[in-house]
């Protein structure tokens, strides 16, 4: 019996995989617990139209981070802070900082989660 995924299970496949497994398997169980579909002609053209609508969607959100990536890249993003009399900075610059920074010049919202800071500010 040829199945279509609904989600991923261990051993078989992943979502939208197209897969074979014996009658009972696939009737008794996958089915029923609406794990898997038939993979007739028509649930076919469905999973490849749903297939092109991720594509499409993968590719625009991809041209925008990437994009957003080019503006930011092309910024110049400075970090106020208080200095002492040996240019030493109190305390340290931190991803909340840089993350509301890039947001006001930019203008684009960065979670502070993603920004990582290689070396010591």
């Amino acid at each position: 019996m040829e199945l279509i995924l609904k989600q991923s299970i261990e051993n078989l496949g992943e979502v939208n995989d197209v897969i074979k497994v014996k009658n009972g398997y696939g009737r008794n169980y996958l089915i029923p617990k609406g794990m898997a579909m038939i993979a007739n002609e028509s649930n076919k053209k469905i999973l490849s139209e749903n297939l092109k609508q991720q594509e499409h969607k993968a590719a625009e959100l991809y041209k925008g981070a990437k994009d957003a990536a080019d503006k930011i890249q092309k910024a110049t993003i400075s970090v106020g802070a208080k200095v002492g009399k040996e240019e030493k900075i109190f305390g340290s610059v931190t991803n909340i900082q840089l993350a509301e920074a890039i947001k006001n010049i930019t203008g684009i919202k960065v979670d502070r989660k993603k920004v990582n800071i290689l070396d010591v500010i």
